[in-house]
């Protein structure tokens, strides 16, 4: 394949999903049938993307699997086993997400092995590897996103503590007054998340009742109580006092390395990972949670977080910087008197249009191919070069060479 294609991507309808956000930007219905959560472009086995291709819809997993240096290239084909190494969304969230994180690669591998050894079905509820694949991500906001990413610094963890809990967890706010390091703050972290039930009900009960009080002063403690609106005595309540909160405005993006816990709260937001499935999760889900592989893997590290902002490359594209070997993210925006023009140098980029309309054009193609809102297409390493003209913005998905 060395030619562009029109992609028809999958949406993964999950309950915290949007009724209007993907519709809207498909130009569909609204509101849908049901809630939208995920717009997915890419190559997952699980809904892969269909490229409009000799005039039918074709897999673009089969078509890489047919083709992978033309439209990989051969760098990106050996260095990732002939795999598209990132996956490409929207992601609509209505409602929160489980707070959850990612492995390493050397976690991942071997995660994946020891879970395969004792047998544990792929697909069983129980499962946290799904493969051997690390996955840092990106978020970038569409609307205002509210988010959180990582632990607090200790000290600021202790002020909202001693807030919301003036009466209770004493002997583990003192430990961890005693022990501000990562080792402190992993016990005083998986003391909460192995609290007896009965225990854990009355802290989470006061701590909201607390927060409620405090609850037009900061937005922490709205969430708070925003969260235990939707899971009722989950100890993940706490997580906004836990973990940096953070409120994307559009444009803006962040970086999830692997072993930060996080959760994705509210909002629209374009989001670039690494092609995997792996998932331990710590809270508000009623999903498999595993304690102690989830300590295995987190950085109790506590932080400020970094917000990226393009850096322009040129008049029409700002890349955000990346941290992963799988991905880059960069917006273009063209307009009259500035086109884009894309890289000699490059692999698979995935393009979608947020606003407006453009006419991508190949080297050595007659026309060109009109992409408007919600519309995406898949650009091979094989074509050499190309050129966006036109009025509208647009997301790319690439890989570093």
């Amino acid at each position: 394949m060395k030619t562009i294609g029109i992609l028809k991507n999958s949406i993964q309808e999950y309950a915290w999903g949007s009724y209007t956000a993907i519709s809207q930007l498909l130009g569909k219905t609204v509101p849908s049938d049901k809630p939208e959560a995920e717009l997915w472009m890419g190559a997952h086995p699980k809904a892969p993307s269909q490229v409009y291709y000799r005039n039918q819809w074709v897999s673009l997993l089969k078509l890489i699997e047919t083709y992978p240096v033309d439209i990989l290239g051969k760098e990106t084909a050996d260095k990732f086993s002939n795999k598209l190494p990132y996956l490409f969304k929207v992601l609509a969230a209505e409602t929160p997400l489980s707070i959850q994180a990612h492995p390493n690669r050397i976690q991942a591998r071997q995660g994946f092995e020891k879970e395969n050894r004792e047998k544990i079905p792929i697909n069983a509820v129980n499962r946290n590897y799904k493969d051997n694949h690390h996955k840092p991500e990106c978020i970038c906001a569409l609307t205002p996103f509210w988010a959180l990413n990582g632990f607090r610094p200790i000290n600021e963890i202790l002020e909202h503590m001693k807030k919301v809990c003036p009466n209770a967890l004493e002997p583990e706010r003192e430990h961890l007054r005693d022990h501000p390091d990562s080792q402190g703050l992993k016990y005083f972290f998986q003391s909460l998340m192995t609290m007896e039930p009965e225990r854990k009900n009355a802290v989470v009960d006061m701590a909201i009742r607390h927060a409620e009080k405090m609850s037009s002063h900061a937005p922490a403690y709205q969430w708070m109580v925003k969260l235990s609106n939707e899971y009722e005595r989950d100890v993940g309540v706490f997580s906004p006092v836990l973990l940096n909160l953070v409120c994307l405005s559009p444009g803006q993006a962040m970086f999830l390395p692997a072993g930060e816990l996080h959760a994705y709260l509210e909002g629209v937001g374009i989001e670039l990972m690494a092609n995997s499935d792996n998932v331990l999760r710590g809270g508000l889900t009623p999903k498999h949670i595993d304690v102690e592989a989830l300590l295995e893997v987190l950085n109790f590290e506590g932080r400020e977080i970094e917000i990226l902002t393009p850096r322009m490359t040129g008049k029409a594209e700002g890349v955000y910087d990346s941290f992963a070997a799988e991905f880059i993210l960069s917006v273009i925006t063209v307009k009259e008197g500035v086109a884009y023009t894309g890289p000699l140098d490059r692999s698979i980029e995935i393009l979608l249009c947020i606003d407006g309309e453009a006419g991508i054009l190949g080297a050595g193609e007659k026309d060109p191919i009109t992409v408007s809102k919600g519309m995406s297409v898949v650009i091979p390493a094989a074509v050499e070069t190309y050129g966006i003209k036109g009025n509208a913005v647009l997301y790319k998905a690439s890989v570093p060479v």
